[in-house]
C-alpha cells in the first residue's frame, strides 16, 4: 500500500476543503484506504507525486475523479421514500395548481451522481400527471461535478437490485433489460432529464429558479461554513413556498437556516 505523509495529508484534504467544500480533515484512513490501489497500479510509490498532479490544478479529471472515490455513496431508486410520498402528495398537487397556466415543472437533482435520483423524480412525474404529461414540461435539471459519472448517469446500466423498491409496474414500464441481464432506462424518462456538470462551490445561475432542489447526501462531507453557504445559494434560487429536500443523515444549522423546517429533511421557502 502506497504511504501518505502527514505533511501531505493536510497539503491535500487543506486543498479539497478550500476548492470544493469537502472536510476531509479526519479521514487520512479513508483517502489510503479508498485511493491506494488505483495509485498502485497507476505506478505511484507514494502519495507525494499524486498530491503534486492534484494540488497543481493542471489535471481536473483526476481531481474529479478522486473526489468521487472519497465521497461515493450507495445509491438506487426510490430511496428515502418519504420524501416521495411528500412530493406526490403535497409538492406536486401545488407544482400543477401553481403552474396551471405555464405548465412548467422547475426540479433540480443537485449531485445526481449516477442517475437513480433524478430519474425516479421523472417516474413520478409521468405517473402524477397521467395523460396529461404531454402538455405539460416536465424536464428535471440533474447536475454533479463529475462529467465521467453524468456521462454513465446518460446511458446508464443498473442491477436488478438497484430497481427493488420500485413497484413491479413501475420497472417494466420505465426500464429496458439488457442482454447481461442489467436494466437500462426507457426513453420517455431519460430523455427527460437534462444533464449538467456543476461544482456546487460556484454561484448557481440556472434560467429559473426552482420549485423544489433534491440536495442528498451531499452536504455530509461539507464544513459547516461551506454548508450554510451552499444553503443559502439554494434558498435565492428557491420559488417562494418551493421546497428543499436533503438526506435523512444530514442536518441544517437552526441558527443560519433561512428555510422553514417541516418534516426531518425537508425544507421550505416561507
Amino acid at each position: 500500500m502506497v504511504t501518505l505523509t502527514d505533511d501531505d495529508f493536510n497539503r491535500l484534504y487543506k486543498y479539497i476543503q478550500k476548492n470544493y467544500g469537502i472536510d476531509l480533515s479526519k479521514k487520512k484512513q479513508l483517502i489510503v484506504s479508498r485511493l491506494s490501489n488505483s495509485l498502485t497500479a497507476e505506478g505511484y510509490e507514494s502519495f507525494h507525486d499524486y498530491v503534486e498532479l492534484i494540488l497543481s490544478g493542471k489535471d481536473q479529471e483526476s481531481t474529479v475523479s478522486m473526489l468521487n472515490k472519497l465521497t461515493t455513496n450507495y445509491t438506487y431508486f426510490l430511496r428515502e421514500k418519504e420524501h416521495y410520498d411528500f412530493l406526490w402528495n403535497t409538492i406536486l398537487p401545488e407544482i400543477k395548481k401553481k403552474h396551471a397556466v405555464d405548465k412548467a415543472v422547475y426540479i433540480w437533482s443537485a449531485g445526481c451522481s449516477s442517475g437513480e435520483e433524478p430519474y425516479t423524480i421523472m417516474m413520478y412525474l409521468l405517473e402524477f400527471f397521467g395523460a396529461e404529461a404531454g402538455k405539460w414540461d416536465l424536464r428535471i435539471l440533474a447536475s454533479d461535478i463529475s462529467q465521467n459519472i453524468l456521462n454513465s448517469a446518460m446511458n446508464p446500466t443498473y442491477g436488478e437490485e438497484s430497481l427493488s423498491k420500485l413497484p413491479p409496474n413501475w420497472q417494466k414500464k420505465y426500464f429496458v433489460k439488457t442482454q447481461d441481464g442489467n436494466y437500462t432506462i426507457a426513453p420517455a424518462i431519460k430523455n427527460n432529464v437534462v444533464f449538467r456538470t456543476f461544482n456546487l462551490m460556484n454561484p448557481i445561475k440556472w434560467k429559473h429558479t426552482f420549485d423544489l432542489i433534491f440536495c442528498r447526501n451531499v452536504m455530509i462531507y461539507f464544513d459547516q461554513p461551506t454548508k450554510d453557504a451552499l444553503v443559502k445559494r439554494f434558498y435565492d434560487v428557491t420559488d417562494p413556498n418551493g421546497y428543499l429536500f436533503i438526506g435523512h443523515s444530514e442536518g441544517l444549522n437552526k441558527a443560519t437556516c433561512p428555510y422553514k423546517y417541516l418534516l426531518p429533511a425537508i425544507y421550505q421557502k416561507v
